[in-house]
């Protein structure tokens, strides 16, 4: 890689992921999907990431989500599918994400031309982005750019995040962590959702948890109050490191100078967004 160390890591934790992940806690979401008949939160979570798939199963999703119970996932699809069709649930999200940003940033911001800048240059990123292999990506890939700056802003930060997360699950497979094993691990860093949230968005339950950090322990990951251990910090980074490789290409495609640039912009988007109550306050930690 020719880009600084960690560059492109900070960039996504900082200035990327976060732009796209304020759709899945906005009531926005839920309104646009309760207008179409859907209502129950994990429906709506489920439909309107997966929607791009097409109308697939819950084994697809699961498979693709990674950290997922499976029958949380097969209580909601394909069920969700009779009601509304994926072409709707995506226009849905993008409704939503309209109103979303909107709320968020305000209309100065929106309107601003360092908006049309980060959205320039993470769409740029984009191009350097790989289909093979990276199923949620390639296919939100093919769906269509929109042409409002803050749209596609959030298009193209969706298409980063999905393309860094494919990576992650290959990355998370080749380290030998279960789905709920990653979420207790990534917990106990302090920087991962706290178990309140595994529970409520991901479906495990308090004995699932318990029994990933039982295993976690066994292995050396864990200590006996459940916090990562030397090894455990070290998978951890080993595991970051892994995906950061998997997923260098967008960024050495955009270059240290404009991934810099869109550190600096997206990051204070971010920022803006985190101030306006983008995300629940017990959200992230180790619970």
């Amino acid at each position: 890689m020719t880009l600084p160390p960690y560059a492109a890591r900070r960039c996504w934790h900082a200035a990327i992921n976060p732009l796209h992940a304020t759709i899945y806690f906005s009531p926005d979401l839920g309104t646009e999907f309760a207008a179409l008949g859907v209502t129950h939160r994990v429906a709506v979570n489920l439909a309107s990431r997966s929607a791009a798939l097409g109308a697939v199963g819950p084994g697809a999703v699961t498979a693709t989500f990674y950290n997922y119970r499976h029958d949380y996932v097969t209580a909601h699809l394909p069920a969700v599918w009779d009601t509304i069709t994926p072409e709707q649930a995506l226009a849905a999200r993008l409704r939503a994400a309209d109103a979303t940003l909107r709320r968020l940033l305000g209309p100065e911001a929106i309107a601003s031309p360092e908006l049309a800048e980060a959205a320039d240059l993470a769409l740029r990123a984009t191009e350097g982005c790989i289909r093979s292999g990276r199923t949620l990506y390639a296919a939100h890939a093919d769906l269509p750019v929109p042409e409002e700056p803050h749209l596609r802003l959030w298009h193209a930060t969706t298409l980063l995040r999905e393309h860094r997360g494919d990576g992650h699950v290959a990355a998370l497979l080749l380290t030998g962590l279960d789905p709920v094993e990653a979420l207790v691990s990534h917990s106990a860093t302090g920087r991962g959702m706290t178990p309140k949230w595994d529970k409520a968005i991901r479906g495990w339950e308090q004995a699932d948890l318990d029994a990933a950090a039982h295993r976690l322990r066994e292995r050396g990951v864990l200590d006996a109050d459940g916090d990562l251990t030397d090894e455990g910090a070290a998978l951890r980074e080993r595991l970051e490191a892994e995906t950061d490789r998997l997923d260098a290409a967008p960024y050495e495609h955009l270059g240290a100078d404009g991934l810099a640039r869109l550190h600096e912009l997206g990051g204070g988007f971010v920022r803006r967004a985190v101030g306006a109550g983008a995300f629940p306050g017990d959200l992230t930690g180790k619970g």
